[in-house]
């Protein structure tokens, strides 16, 4: 079955919050930098340390990102636009990763009750990425 994968853009702490992810969704990272890439020859040395690619496998699906690279055509201008929505069965799961995403960052909605799940949250985290968790039974959902 083909799934709707996110890759989100790091300007310059990749690794930090790729890693930061793994413990607060439990989730297996990989990371590549890009002095480790089979490109590292033809990108600027300044960038050698930067995540050329990370990959985070959770239960919902692969996570991707990598840092923006200085020389790349375009400037980064942050995240904006878009939440990141994680379901997950019980409240007391959903609960758990909520407040390990919120470490840091700014709840930007409490985790309670709402009309559409059990329980749900928003939280824009350290890194700049807002989030929306649910846990429990979801309007509309099977």
């Amino acid at each position: 079955m083909n799934k709707l994968n996110v890759y989100l853009t790091f300007n310059g702490d990749c690794g930090e919050a790729m890693r930061f992810y793994a413990e607060a969704l439990s989730g297996e990272l990989h990371l590549m930098t890009v002095g480790e890439s089979p490109v590292a020859e033809q990108v600027p040395a300044a960038n050698a340390n930067l995540i050329m690619h990370a990959c985070l496998t959770i239960p919902q699906g692969n996570f991707m990102a990598s840092d923006w690279m200085e020389g790349c055509g375009v400037a980064y201008e942050g995240k904006k636009g878009f939440s990141l929505n994680l379901t997950y069965p019980t409240v007391e799961e959903a609960t758990k990763r909520f407040n390990a995403l919120s470490a840091g960052g700014q709840i930007t909605m409490p985790f309670g009750q709402t009309f559409w799940a059990e329980a749900s949250g928003m939280v824009t985290d350290r890194f700049g990425t807002p989030w929306i968790v649910n846990g429990g039974k979801i309007l509309g959902a099977d």
